[in-house]
Formats: C-alpha cells, structure tokens, sequence
C-alpha cells in the first residue's frame, strides 16, 4: 500500500460540536471532580480532540459550597494572592474562600489544570460554577455527569 487509508481529521471552530453537561459537586472530593471537569472542558474525552482549538464542552457545576477537601487542607492548604502593592501578599485558607466566595475554590482548581496560554483563558470561559442546586442554564438543556 502506497497511501495511507485514513487522513487525520483535525478539528476546528466550525466543525466543533459543543454540548452542555451538569455537575454536582456535593460532597464530592475537590481534586478529582475538577480534573474531569478540565478534561470536558478541554475536549479530552472527545475523539475528535484537537490540542490547539476550543473543542471542548460547557460544564455548569453546582453546590460548589458543599465541595469536599480531604486530610487538614480546609485549613492547612493555602491561597497566596498578591494586590499589587509593596508588601501587598495575602494568604487565604479554603474555609475562608468558601466562606466569602463559594465559587472560588472550584474555579480556582479547574483554572489550575487547564493550559496557561490564550486558549486556556477562552477554555475558562466554558465553566460556570453555582453555589447552590440553581443554575440559569436549564434551555440548554444541560446532561448530568456523575463521576
């Protein structure tokens, strides 16, 4: 055979196929419901995966305020942030963050675990997260995904 039988496909924005999926977050632990959360997101689990384009899919996760931590890291994993300013260093623990902003520790996770390049900043924009069971997303008909 002189050719081959198969050409890669490569995806693109216009041949992308992009769904919407729900994920409850409560009680489930935090680093391992973000790392599928990253996956659907980046379009891993699709086999039309393209590493340089957007393909992936819309997750919405709720009761984001009921996410577990295992072992002391409610209290012992830290949050360093910085304002800018001289000596401007803040630190936060999880419970804090929880307790202020109960969206943060998720976003902050799958933030973490996407590239950190362009296409990771638009791939953010593919998650929304809710603190409670309540999402404005039901004409999307979103699936539900349990890890």
């Amino acid at each position: 055979m002189d050719t081959l039988s198969y050409k890669t496909i490569s995806a693109n924005k216009a041949t992308v196929q992009k769904a919407w999926f729900v994920v409850d977050a409560e009680n489930q632990v935090l680093g391992r419901v973000c790392s599928e959360i990253a996956k659907i997101i980046r379009g891993k689990h699709k086999p039309s995966y393209t590493p340089h384009v957007d393909c992936g899919d819309q997750v919405i996760v709720i009761n984001a305020d009921k996410i577990r931590l295992t072992g002391k890291k409610m209290t012992d994993k830290v949050y360093i942030r910085h304002t800018g300013y001289p000596g401007g260093q803040r630190f936060a623990t999880p419970r804090e963050v929880l307790a202020k902003n109960p969206r943060g520790v998720v976003e902050s996770a799958v933030k973490g675990m996407l590239p950190k390049n362009r296409l990771g900043r638009v791939l953010f924009n593919n998650l929304f997260v809710y603190a409670g069971s309540e999402h404005p997303h039901a004409a999307q008909q979103p699936k539900e995904i349990k890890f």
